[in-house]
């Protein structure tokens, strides 16, 4: 009978202690956000609460699966458990599915994304103009994201602040007329770029990086998958 391979069972065993770390970490940290005064006020920062409650739940459920998940790989590679490493495969297998699944629905729905993305911020714009509450907040934001990028106006550039140009036109104003990066708007200079390409931009990059860790997190478990297949028929034929 084949003997059970030491190099790979303590890999597994390393593997799952670390994949369990990282469970900790992450219900750790989302429980901390739930529970703490500090965490209270992350969440009720944002625009909707409930979505960033949501988001916070499904982070200690993601936690969790995570740590139950390790323990089960870390046990059923020390103690040679069959049931915990197949219980491990399957779980892991599930994950994997579901992360595949999502990046499918994913790119199918990504002109709709697109399509909703340049909604808000045409309908954003229009607060740029406004004197409400919500106005002054998304005018506050606007203008910092201008002073950083070097834009003026969401959509139609300095003619999205009507009437409130004036508080927003040092954070466009442009260095000299003569640049062509430059025009005039009202008498003075502005940036002739407009920020919604930068916003587009900041979007698209976010999403290769959610889409690279998604990647790294599927190699990592398809070697979570072979190692704990491996293991359990080499216990299987002990």
């Amino acid at each position: 009978m084949a003997g059970v391979s030491s190099c790979i069972k303590y890999s597994m065993f390393i593997f799952n202690f670390l994949f369990w770390l990282c469970g900790i970490l992450i219900l750790g940290i989302a429980i901390w956000i739930r529970v703490s005064k500090d965490g209270q006020e992350i969440i009720s920062s944002g625009d909707s609460g409930t979505n960033a409650y949501m988001s916070v739940n499904i982070l200690i459920a993601v936690g969790a699966i995570i740590m139950i998940l390790g323990f089960l790989g870390c046990c059923g590679a020390v103690k040679e458990s069959r049931c915990m490493l197949l219980l491990f495969f399957i779980g892991l297998l599930l994950i994997l599915l579901l992360q595949v699944a999502a990046g499918i629905l994913g790119a199918t729905f990504r002109s709709e994304s697109d399509r909703i993305l340049n909604e808000t911020l045409y309908e954003n714009a229009k607060l740029l103009s406004e004197t409400t509450t919500e106005g002054k907040e998304m005018q506050k934001a606007m203008i910092e994201f201008q002073e950083e990028f070097k834009c003026c106006g969401l959509v139609d550039g300095a003619a999205d602040w009507g009437n409130n140009f004036e508080q927003a036109f040092e954070s466009c104003k442009c260095p000299s007329l003569s640049d062509t990066s430059c025009t005039s708007y009202s008498g003075k200079t502005v940036y002739k770029q407009t920020c919604i390409a930068f916003i587009k931009d900041i979007v698209a990059n976010h999403i290769i990086i959610i889409i690279g860790i998604a990647f790294g997190l599927a190699v990592v478990e398809i070697l979570g998958l072979v190692f704990s297949m491996v293991l359990y028929c080499q216990i299987g034929n002990k």
